[in-house]
């Protein structure tokens, strides 16, 4: 990035630097263009992410044969496979213990969609948040050994040195298919995790349901070793695709084979739980990336936050379109109602957040009867509003429950876990980017001081709002349909891969209005081109709205900056801009 600001906007609206492309990204675009025959603003999506041209074609049709590794690379992976085509063999009773987020329950989904198709069922077990809390407990673990033979933890377990040791003394054995860092110790089970210490496979960005796509490859190529067919494992990628853009995961090498060709699976509409949720979530094209972290996945979260934790597993398992359809609606229900917790917790987080005064490396905010289920989302939005790694903690008489979300750079979930094996907090882990933790109520002050500090050792500077990188800009009319086409042949977009947004210059606000919670759309029009439909989130809450407004009645231009998406309301395909900022011309 330049050190000067572009299009001159060193404050827009919200207080941000908008920041263009690098002149060595800039000129890389410009000979990608050339080579290639793509707009230069793809060229520069790939230049920025060091491709050449001569690599631009196979970047962009990243395929899964090219990418897919061994699975045998991951440590305990043959034993993990051995063990469960063993269990299908012997007609074996299997539990799978997952997590109730959406990699927990594409997870669970993937080996019950795999072992039904070798004709045996697995009994799914996912916790309640509030009443059993994160991954593996005595009680669940000990009881499921009773009756099962083999208890697979996915997405969860790497830590349960316990519930483990229990459900072993039971009697059943335990498979863990995990993706969390591990401590300094492994519980006694088959641990796959490819962030295990001694794990040289170099697939720790892949989420738990990645994982346990791998597993199932293994899996297949010891039923094809004794001449049997394992199931059709491509047809399974909607699942991973889903998982991997939910879970936040990096958007490299095996990721963007998973994403990409997992969406063009879900294009073909043909898991009874993925249709009814596409329909009740209004997506009448094929879904994008970007729908599966802002459409499919909430709706799938919102059973395990504020609803039954199981509902998530058991939509994308089931095979009748009509359970599928009640589900789908009780989860679109769900997540309305966790919209409006979500939205006034957020508010009390912020309030508490400012009264504290200027933030430190760490934004962190706790309230009595805050309900678990939203922490994390409120944590997202806290970051996102303060660029800081951030908390958000509910509060009982006996625990608080807390999730966090971080900011690139900074490794939280190892910053937690450091905390959890000191003692200054109940329990605690993660990843890079999201952790949760578990702390005593008069400790929680201690405890953010001291995961401050732990921050701030990592390197964070104490700034204000993070600067708004751009691709490029154009005007109204350069938005085009196939240029959002070829921008999408870009993606799939997420973590180290973000979404390219592009600054429209110059445009006039016309039509302004607020819809929703505060939401503001319009109209930016400029040169006789067709007017460009855009709109503002939360626009009122930021100034967007009262600038949009205001320039509209003036006919002054602004320069909006956001992500072009596709609106494919009634049937007529446009682009749209999602704005995430403003600034008004110098």
């Amino acid at each position: 990035m330049t050190d000067a600001s572009f299009l001159g906007v060193a404050q827009s609206v919200t207080g941000r630097r908008w920041v263009g492309p690098a002149a060595s990204v800039e000129r890389g675009g410009l000979a990608i263009a050339q080579a290639t025959g793509l707009p230069e603003i793809v060229g520069r999506i790939l230049a920025s992410a060091g491709v050449t041209g001569e690599e631009a074609e196979t970047y962009l049709t990243p395929r899964l044969r090219d990418l897919m590794p061994d699975p045998s690379t991951l440590a305990d992976m043959d034993a993990a496979a051995q063990r469960l085509v063993a269990a299908i063999a012997r007609r074996q009773r299997i539990a799978v213990f997952g997590d109730y987020d959406v990699d927990g329950a594409c997870s669970v989904a993937l080996l019950a969609t795999w072992c039904r198709m070798q004709g045996a069922a697995i009994t799914p077990y996912i916790p309640d948040r509030i009443d059993e809390g994160y991954g593996p407990n005595v009680p669940a673990m000990e009881d499921l050994a009773r009756s099962h033979d083999l208890i697979i933890c996915v997405d969860c377990g790497t830590l349960s040195h316990e519930p483990i040791a229990a459900a072993r003394a039971t009697g059943a054995e335990v498979a863990v298919i995990d993706h969390h860092l591990p401590g300094p110790d492994l519980p006694d089970a088959l641990v796959v995790n490819p962030n295990r210490a001694d794990d040289g496979s170099g697939l720790g960005h892949v989420c738990a349901a990645g994982v346990v796509f791998l597993l199932l490859v293994a899996a297949n190529r010891l039923l094809r070793a004794e001449g049997r067919d394992g199931p059709d494992l491509m047809a399974m990628l909607d699942l991973v695709a889903l998982a991997t853009v939910a879970d936040v995961a990096p958007m490299l090498g095996l990721n963007r084979a998973f994403v990409r060709q997992g969406l063009s699976v879900l294009a073909r509409r043909q898991r009874p739980g993925l249709v009814a949720l596409a329909d009740v979530a209004g997506l009448t094209a094929p879904p994008t990336s970007r729908d599966l972290g802002f459409a499919l996945g909430p709706r799938i979260n919102a059973g395990g936050r504020i609803g039954a934790s199981g509902l998530g597993a058991d939509l994308l398992s089931t095979e009748d379109p009509h359970q599928a359809a009640a589900l789908a609606e009780r989860l679109d229900t769900l997540n309305r109602e966790r919209r409006e917790i979500e939205s006034a917790v957020t508010e009390a987080a912020i309030d508490q957040i400012e009264a504290r005064g200027e933030p430190g490396p760490l934004v962190w905010a706790a309230g009595p009867g805050w309900h678990p289920g939203v922490v994390g989302i409120v944590a997202s939005r806290l970051k996102d509003r303060f660029n800081r790694p951030a908390l958000c903690i509910g509060l009982n008489d006996e625990t608080g429950q807390g999730s966090g979300r971080s900011v690139q750079g900074i490794d939280l979930g190892s910053a937690v876990a450091a905390l959890a094996r000191n003692g200054v907090l109940i329990k605690g882990g993660g990843h890079r980017m999201a952790a949760g933790l578990t702390v005593e109520p008069a400790r929680v002050e201690e405890a953010m001081a001291a995961l401050s500090d732990r921050i701030s050792a990592q390197g964070i500077e104490a700034t204000g709002p993070a600067d708004l990188p751009l691709i490029g800009a154009m005007a109204p009319g350069g938005a085009t349909l196939d240029l959002l086409e070829n921008l999408e042949q870009a993606g799939p977009y997420g973590p180290s891969n973000p979404a390219p947004k592009v600054a429209i210059s110059h445009a006039i606000p016309t039509g302004v209005r607020i819809v929703g919670t505060g939401h503001a759309q319009v109209r930016l029009t400029a040169g006789g081109a067709p007017p460009l439909g855009a709109i503002a989130f939360r626009a009122a809450d930021n100034g967007i709205a009262d600038a949009l407004t205001a320039a509209a009645s003036a006919r002054q231009p602004v320069h909006a900056a956001g992500q072009l998406t596709l609106d494919d309301w009634g049937g007529r395909r446009r682009v749209k801009l999602q704005i995430d900022d403003v600034a008004i011309p110098s």
